[in-house]
């Protein structure tokens, strides 16, 4: 694969970063905002006909109990850390799409933390989600990595991207 290559697929997977992040921030902005009666009345109206139609269906009795055991506490948690999750990757991606040089080794250390903390959760939830999203962190690394080495050798031969 050409470097030109590796360049786009770089950018491609920043955006898709910026973009997941920016889900986040909004996630983590109505966890905020929204009572939990309300999330729980949201989730009831969802799943009341597929529950009707079937009182076994396996998504939405999980939805249902998920809902119903959704407390105060964990809601603000989950507002906090979606929405700082969130921030910290917005600032992330704008300095790697501005070519700051600062950003390719703290996207490193923030994005290795990150992994370490889902296959963490995932030793508790075995969630294919956080397989899927631990993997695609694992090639923006490799990408992140092989960009700053790029980045690094043109400013050091005397064309600063800073």
């Amino acid at each position: 694969m050409n470097e030109r290559r590796i360049h786009q697929v770089f950018e491609v997977s920043i955006l898709l970063k910026g973009a997941h992040a920016l889900i986040e921030c909004a996630s983590g902005l109505v966890l905020a905002f929204v009572s939990t009666d309300t999330i729980v009345s949201l989730v009831r109206m969802l799943t009341q006909e597929e529950l009707i139609e079937d009182p076994q269906d396996f998504i939405a009795s999980h939805l249902m109990t998920m809902a119903a055991g959704f407390s105060v506490s964990t809601q603000h948690f989950y507002a906090f850390y979606l929405l700082s999750h969130g921030l910290v990757k917005i600032a992330l991606v704008i300095g790697l799409l501005r070519n700051k040089l600062w950003a390719y080794p703290v996207s490193l250390v923030v994005l290795s933390l990150f992994i370490a903390y889902q296959v963490y959760r995932y030793s508790f939830t075995h969630s294919m989600g956080l397989i899927v999203l631990t993997v695609f962190d694992v090639i923006v690394i490799f990408l992140i990595w092989h960009e700053y080495r790029l980045v690094s050798r043109k400013t050091s031969s005397g064309s600063p991207r800073q």
